[in-house]
């Protein structure tokens, strides 16, 4: 089906809700900014989670931050008394955790969307099958709507959704969604947006108008706000503490609260450091399920070639 015809359902299956379709070569009219889905920004591909986040790695770090505080505590407790005995039995403790590892990094993981910029086209992996879309024929459509729960009352939200064809069989089309819809607004969703027109047509790096830029500060200082990690908020609790210290000139005064949410972030520390570090090799892992054709045009100096190039070559051979 043709591509503007998909574009025109999509918007008609929201109604009258407020709307928009994006192309890929038109201004969007607001300001680039990063949803807080991005997974790598590099200068040969962007990479964006898909399905949303995931709780892989959450049963490790749990049980293995439960361990390594028990252990500690056993270990500490034996130093006081003098006795080792029970030194045997605590290590059996921390047994299990590499089984559960190990379980957890063979399960699947979904594959991000990738913006390949030195091809200028869209990869996606739908149930181990590739779909890509040419990033100059790319149209997306944005649209807003209002979701009403008991006891959340009303929240905005707005879809961004992009169409991409089934390698070798054009006629196979999917919507994917490239940021979740959830407390977005149609302008936040446009921004968004423009901020992947910035990277494949200006980028890698670019300033807050989507200009080409040379320094890489901007770009990496966005994305590095939405990766922030739970293994990470004691270094924003310690930041806004020199901060408050700072603005009353008194080193010696201390909030309470400060200083309880610091203490449960340093025992929660060893339980988000294992889980950030099972998703990431799983993510390693996973990220060699892409096609061979896929993986090498991800490299500096890999093939140029479109898929949509390859289909047009098998067409006419």
């Amino acid at each position: 089906m043709d591509l503007n015809a998909l574009m025109q359902q999509a918007l008609a299956r929201h109604g009258n809700a407020p709307g928009v379709i994006l192309k890929a070569n038109e201004p969007t009219g607001q300001q680039p900014w990063e949803m807080f889905v991005t997974e790598e920004h590099t200068e040969q591909y962007l990479a964006l989670k898909a399905g949303g986040e995931t709780y892989l790695g959450m049963p490790t770090g749990a049980i293995g931050g439960v361990m390594v505080m028990i252990f500690a505590v056993s270990i500490i407790w034996m130093a006081v008394i003098g006795k080792w005995d029970a030194f045997a039995y605590v290590i059996t403790l921390v047994i299990p955790l590499p089984t559960l590892f190990i379980w957890e990094i063979s399960q699947p993981l979904p594959l991000p969307i990738l913006l390949n910029r030195r091809t200028r086209e869209i990869y996606y992996d739908h149930e181990g099958e590739l779909y890509h879309m040419p990033w100059d024929e790319a149209q997306a459509v944005a649209c807003q709507f209002m979701s009403v729960g008991p006891h959340s009352g009303g929240m905005d939200n707005a879809t961004l959704e992009t169409v991409v064809r089934r390698f070798g069989d054009a006629e196979q089309a999917l919507f994917i969604s490239l940021s979740p819809p959830m407390g977005k607004s149609l302008e936040m969703q446009c921004g968004f947006w423009a901020w992947l027109q910035a990277y494949m047509d200006n980028g890698p790096w670019f300033d807050e108008n989507g200009q080409h830029s040379e320094s890489e500060v901007y770009v990496k200082e966005m994305v590095k706000a939405g990766q922030l990690r739970p293994r990470d908020w004691h270094k924003n609790t310690l930041c806004s503490i020199a901060e408050k210290q700072k603005a009353r000139q008194d080193r010696r005064y201390f909030e309470w609260m400060d200083i309880a949410t610091l203490t449960g972030e340093i025992i929660f520390y060893p339980m988000h450091w294992l889980q950030d570090f099972t998703y990431d090799v799983a993510k390693r892992r996973s990220r060699g399920q892409w096609p061979q054709l896929v993986k090498e045009r991800l490299h500096p100096d890999g093939p140029t070639t479109r898929l949509a190039d390859l289909e047009r070559a098998s067409r006419f051979n």
